[in-house]
């Protein structure tokens, strides 16, 4: 049977945004950025915090006005610790090393939305 096969196609990575995975060597750099980002602190474990991943990855490619960062409680809990991160999911926009606003606990989009927006218009 000499059938064709079809072509594979690959997209290229470069067209996909994705939230930036934050660490101990580079959170710092991040937050003292002149441009906003928002930090998900997260584990693989939370329920609410998958449930909220796939629309930050939405916000992320619809929106140029904030980056999206992640950082995993369970592999940096000091750093956790240093934000007062006491449950997650817990969202902190930071901006020139300032903490803008905060919200805890998973959200639906136009939510996350409404907070991303407000905490940009009143910083």
């Amino acid at each position: 049977m000499g059938g064709q096969r079809s072509p594979v196609q690959i997209r290229s990575p470069r067209h996909k945004k994705m939230a930036i995975q934050l660490d101990e060597k580079n959170f710092e750099q991040y937050i003292k950025s002149s441009e906003p980002i928002l930090i998900d602190f997260w584990a693989a474990w939370c329920a609410p915090c998958r449930a909220i991943a796939p629309i930050l990855e939405e916000i992320e490619k619809e929106n140029d006005k904030i980056k999206i960062g992640k950082l995993n409680v369970d592999e940096y809990p000091d750093i956790a610790s240093k934000y007062k991160v006491f449950s997650i999911p817990t969202l902190i926009i930071f901006k020139d090393g300032k903490e803008l606003g905060r919200m805890v606990g998973a959200a639906p989009k136009s939510k996350l939305l409404q907070f991303i927006e407000e905490t940009l218009k009143n910083s």
